[in-house]
């Protein structure tokens, strides 16, 4: 089949866990023999060239965040405009869709395009958002419009796939009148990273992704702080940057710890896999995730895992209590939960690699690709 892919973002010219996403499963539709155009925005300085997926920028926006690492109205419709505008061009070129719903103008764009045609539109949904949660984000007027969006996109999906339970249950609430299709997971096997089921010393904290006011780093430096109440050599490194960054360094500051935590920023691959590898624990205190695919890749090496029980936090689905990490209730709970999976030492080492080689044999992204992409045979072979 020839298939599109509609996502205003491209691994690795920008990075995140819907780029990586959206890449893979276009290598797995290229992977079965299928014909893959990706139609993103402008990222890059030279022309991208990835073997089997043509790519093709339908708007020019080089930033789609503000200062404080929200997304912005302006390059959400341009990029819509230009998916409508290329759809429009070709009507009966393309037999399946797949379109991400973040932001929701996306499906509004390509239902609006593709209207008449044969055509079958996956709509894949990352995250389902709250209205009140929407109006947090992006402001009373704006929020409300994008949840009336979401609303509107929700009815408009034909067929529609989720990647948590938590997202599939909101996406029926909203209104979508279909079957919602959940993945079987979004981990990428990792056989050539060595796991560490050895305890390494001094104990390591790490914490893994962007600085912004969802992620709360800044309630990490005091859940380090309790945490070496009990464990006193522990010591933590926070990767990332993003426009939080200054109120957790504050923090650090604020609790004397500025030679326990190091902030190096971003770094290479190679750098953060073994950070990861060496840590004693990953820390996550998200209060909203989509799914969490760092977790698991703290897991293929042996590093258990602690997030934040929240509304909005998928990740908390990947947690085993004991087994590969700990759950903790609320920020102030992190430091607890800290020393409870440090003191776990190799026994949990062991017992987190064990289950994410358990995992990682069925709930693959190569999976939820293919399940995805029997979807769109079936339905193009019925119409």
């Amino acid at each position: 089949m020839r298939i599109a892919i509609a996502y205003d973002c491209l691994f690795p010219w920008t990075k995140g866990g819907g780029e990586r996403l959206y890449r893979q499963f276009a290598e797995e539709f290229v992977a079965a023999g299928h014909e893959v155009t990706y139609l993103t925005r402008l990222q890059w300085d030279e022309e991208p060239v990835i073997e089997g997926i043509t790519v093709k920028a339908v708007s020019n926006d080089r930033d789609i965040y503000d200062a404080n690492g929200v997304r912005t109205l302006g390059p959400a419709l341009r990029y819509a405009a230009g998916l409508a505008k290329h759809f429009l061009a070709n009507r009966g070129r393309y037999d399946a869709v797949l379109v991400a719903a973040q932001p929701s103008t996306n499906v509004l764009a390509v239902r609006a395009a593709l209207l008449g045609t044969k055509t079958v539109i996956d709509v894949d949904w990352l995250e389902v958002w709250r209205p009140d949660q929407w109006r947090d984000y992006s402001g009373p007027v704006i929020g409300t419009v994008a949840s009336v969006l979401q609303w509107i996109g929700a009815k408009l999906s034909p067929l529609a796939s989720c990647h948590s339970r938590l997202h599939a249950r909101r996406l029926e609430r909203v209104g979508f009148r279909g079957r919602v299709i959940v993945s079987p997971g979004l981990i990428e096997p990792r056989g050539e990273v060595e796991p560490q089921l050895t305890v390494t010393s001094p104990p390591r904290v790490v914490y893994v992704g962007r600085h912004i006011p969802d992620k709360r780093v800044e309630t990490l430096p005091a859940a380090i702080a309790a945490a070496r109440e009990q464990i006193p050599d522990l010591t933590a490194t926070i990767f990332g940057e993003g426009p939080s960054k200054p109120a957790v360094l504050a923090e650090i500051d604020r609790l004397g710890l500025r030679d326990v935590v190091s902030t190096p920023g971003f770094v290479s691959q190679e750098e953060l896999d073994e950070g990861i590898r060496t840590a004693a624990v990953l820390v996550n205190p998200s209060q909203r995730e989509g799914y969490g695919l760092v977790v698991v890749e703290s897991c293929a090496v042996g590093t258990p895992v602690v997030v934040v029980e929240a509304e909005d936090n998928s990740a908390v689905e990947l947690i085993e209590p004991g087994v590969n990490g700990y759950v903790a209730k609320s920020p102030a709970d992190m430091g607890a939960a800290i020393v409870n999976a440090v003191t776990g030492g190799e026994t949990m080492r062991k017992s987190t690699h064990d289950w994410y080689i358990r995992v990682s044999s069925t709930n693959t992204v190569a999976a939820s690709a293919r399940q995805i992409l029997d979807r769109l045979v079936k339905a193009a072979h019925l119409r």
